[in-house]
């Protein structure tokens, strides 16, 4: 079982920046990516940004450029700095791992929420 544990979301004006925190805890034996999803009101679940435990990284293209993702091992952390904050990238976030197997973990979830 894995734990993860959210942090960073609030309120920000368009233009601004949030850095939003994701603590795993647990068996990360297997892990293999860590990453951020986001859904926003009326919308499904859609990647943001994912790192692997080699380093490789995939950003959504509407988040490309403005959202840098980054991990550390010691404690597994997984980092999303979100700058040139848009009304349109308020959503909620959800922090996630992927395990080799194909299993995944989710956080509980974190608020962003950009106003104009």
């Amino acid at each position: 079982q894995v734990q993860l544990v959210e942090s960073g979301g609030g309120l920000v004006q368009a233009g601004g920046s949030l850095r939003l925190s994701c603590v795993a805890s647990g068996n990360m034996f297997s892990a293999n990516a860590m990453g951020w999803y986001r859904q926003a009101p009326g919308k499904q679940r859609e990647l943001v940004a994912y790192i692997t435990s080699s380093g490789g990284i995939n950003y959504a293209d509407a988040v490309r450029g403005r959202f840098t993702i980054s991990r550390v091992n010691a404690p597994n952390t997984v980092y999303l700095q979100m700058n040139s904050l848009k009304p349109e990238d308020t959503a909620v976030y959800y922090c996630n791992v992927r395990n080799y197997g194909g299993s995944q973990y989710w956080g509980q979830g974190t608020q962003v929420t950009i106003s104009s």
